[in-house]
């Protein structure tokens, strides 16, 4: 089940992102990994300038999705599961459900480009590496220059 979350849910939701976000490690540099992978403080202050859904099975917070509309775009933000959820469909639920909701006709979403399985599961579902990630990077996101550097960019048209 699907359901909009709350700052009242910024726990369970900083606990799926940093247990999921264990994935990065050895796959992205490592000058950008870290543990937490995300702090609370930044947590919160992501909560402020994006909605967040959540999928539950059997009323457990399993997966979360971000999203924030920025100019004429709308990006997918912080898309983790639960590993031992993954490759049961609970991305592709919220993924799916980020697409009716979305009022712009292009959705993008940036990785690292050593998330390999991520790039994948984008594709998969319709996504195209965008050719000019950087000026997109630079454009929707604020991140250190590092990020942009070792990060890429898919996009979809709605």
């Amino acid at each position: 089940m699907i359901r909009e979350l709350t700052s009242g849910n910024a726990d369970i939701i900083f606990d799926i992102i940093n247990k999921a976000a264990g994935v990065y490690k050895g796959a992205i540099p490592a000058d950008c990994y870290h543990e937490p992978y995300m702090t609370k403080e930044e947590l919160f202050h992501e909560m402020g300038s994006m909605t967040f859904f959540g999928w539950e099975e059997e009323g457990k917070l399993v997966g979360v999705i971000g999203f924030q509309p920025v100019k004429d775009v709308t990006l997918i933000r912080h898309a983790y599961v639960l590993p031992n959820y993954q490759r049961k469909c609970v991305g592709s639920r919220l993924l799916d459900h980020l697409k009716l909701i979305t009022k712009t006709k292009e959705l993008l979403v940036g990785t690292w480009v050593g998330a390999t399985w991520v790039i994948d599961f984008y594709q998969k579902r319709g996504f195209s590496l965008m050719p000019n990630k950087n000026e997109l990077l630079n454009m929707y996101w604020s991140i250190p220059q590092r990020q942009i550097e070792t990060s890429v960019v898919l996009g979809i048209t709605m």
